[in-house]
């Protein structure tokens, strides 16, 4: 015997798959979905600013939000406000989600104290909206 062992179509797959799954981790570890690494002040304006919006980093106001197992009533049409831009609050349903909201410098139509509300996941935007404070105000989407 030399001590040669002879690859088995089985260790071949096993080698495979291991390598796989490998590269999958470090492709997630490295990538950086849309609206990804929004870990500070700075970079949450900066989004806001890439949408159109010039919010004001002073006026930062930040809470944790959990989201029911189930969205419906407001919060079902709230998503579907989402969907229309390009979010969806489904995958995110019994966790908790970073809400900031940020009052606008300036909008379009003169209106003062309109919000900018961005909510994230682990640093990942994934759902927002623009809304006017006052009573009987309005709502649309970030984008």
């Amino acid at each position: 015997m030399t001590g040669e062992k002879k690859l088995t179509r089985r260790g071949a797959v096993f080698i495979i798959l291991a390598c796989a799954v490998i590269l999958a981790a470090i492709v997630l570890l490295c990538s950086e979905p849309e609206g990804g690494g929004l870990d500070s002040t700075e970079k949450r304006v900066e989004y806001l600013a890439g949408l159109g919006w010039e919010a004001d980093p002073a006026s930062e106001t930040a809470k944790d939000v959990q989201l029911p197992g189930e969205l419906d009533g407001v919060l079902a049409q709230y998503n579907a406000l989402q969907k229309q831009q390009g979010f969806d609050l489904e995958p995110y349903c019994g966790k908790e989600l970073q809400s900031w909201s940020y009052e606008l410098k300036s909008y379009p139509s003169g209106e003062e104290r309109v919000m900018a509300q961005l909510f994230t996941y682990r640093g990942r935007a994934v759902a927002g909206d623009i809304h006017s404070a006052s009573l009987g105000g309005f709502m649309h989407g970030l984008k």
